[in-house]
């Protein structure tokens, strides 16, 4: 349960002065020895704060060992839409969820209860960020570029055609759960959340069992996943309809990628204030903490290594939806 940890960091996240190094000096009450940081990334349209927390396994990476890395990606374009709203919109929920799940594994690994694999946390704290229109209802955009918040999260995964940041190897990730308020649509119907079919190196592949089971323990009810087109899992930039930018991730890593959709039962904009329902922040970062105990265990996987190896066997690569394309004009092969 991280009830608790909602309500500090909402406190903390619904403020015109919201900040990375407010995020940093919380998750520091909770283990002043745990291992965050945050920094900024400048864009045309502003900055926002890059916030990564690594929460150490007992037989993960950072204490020599080999059990995999499980990353919790927090999705949004922004906090606070101000000066035009006034408010924590709905489009932080999942730097909220994501954030909360670092402060609840903090505080476990404090008491001594220590996942095996390391977790690692990411996302971005941005109190003032531009609205974007979409259909059926406006979205929050973003400061800094898709691309760039892309690599500073998955960095040391990242795929070789765009590179990673400076800190590149130093936060290896081998599965991603990405976590975003997924409110602004007509097709998920549903209040709670739902979870994606695994996307690898441009497949859509099947929805994995082993999270499904995991999701109906958290939350007590029947599983639901939502639908995924082949626009949604290439980059943003390209001209294509995007359902939101929840599966981004996975135009930047080689590691499988999840997303972990808040959903509401009508469509609500991204930009709405008073949107934010805890108990389905709650139950969705439950399921990710479920989660990365499972994974970092050995006990969860995200897709079949075989089944995906006779594919490409059979249909070749499809990493070319990882990147920008290029239209008939662009392409002297064309």
């Amino acid at each position: 349960m991280i009830y608790r940890q909602l309500l500090d960091l909402f406190d903390i996240l619904d403020s015109p002065a919201a900040s990375g190094q407010a995020v940093v000096d919380y998750l520091r009450t909770i283990d002043p020895a745990c291992d965050a940081e945050t920094y900024t990334l400048t864009g045309e349209k502003g900055s926002t704060d890059m916030v990564r927390v690594r929460i150490p396994g007992s037989c993960g990476r950072a204490s020599g060992g080999s059990a995999p890395t499980m990353g919790l990606l927090g999705r949004l374009g922004g906090l606070g839409a101000r000066p035009e709203r006034i408010g924590f919109v709905s489009d932080g929920d999942g730097a909220l969820c994501a954030l909360a799940c670092a402060a609840k594994l903090i505080d476990m690994h404090a008491k001594g209860d220590v996942l095996p694999g390391d977790v690692f946390v990411s996302t971005h704290v941005c109190p003032h960020a531009p609205t974007a229109p979409h259909k059926p209802v406006p979205f929050m955009g973003s400061p800094v570029s898709m691309a760039e918040v892309n690599r500073e999260e998955v960095a040391g995964s990242a795929v070789a055609s765009q590179g990673s940041s400076g800190a590149a190897g130093q936060w290896p990730l081998d599965a991603i759960l990405s976590v975003d308020t997924t409110k602004g649509n007509r097709i998920m119907n549903h209040r709670g959340f739902m979870i994606s079919p695994t996307v690898k190196d441009g497949c859509i592949l099947p929805v994995a069992d082993d999270l499904v089971t995991l999701m109906e323990i958290a939350t007590g009810r029947p599983a639901r996943a939502f639908p995924l087109s082949q626009f949604d899992i290439t980059p943003y930039g390209n001209g294509l309809y995007h359902l939101n930018s929840i599966l981004q991730p996975a135009t930047a890593t080689y590691a499988p990628v999840v997303g972990v959709a808040i959903t509401t039962e009508t469509a609500v904009p991204g930009c709405a204030t008073g949107a934010t329902h805890l108990s389905d922040v709650a139950e969705a970062g439950t399921f990710m903490i479920e989660a990365a105990k499972a994974f970092g265990a050995g006990d969860c996987r995200f897709y079949d290594e075989d089944e995906l190896a006779l594919f490409h066997k059979r249909y070749g690569e499809f990493t070319v939806l990882q990147g920008m394309g290029a239209l008939p004009a662009e392409n002297p092969n064309a």
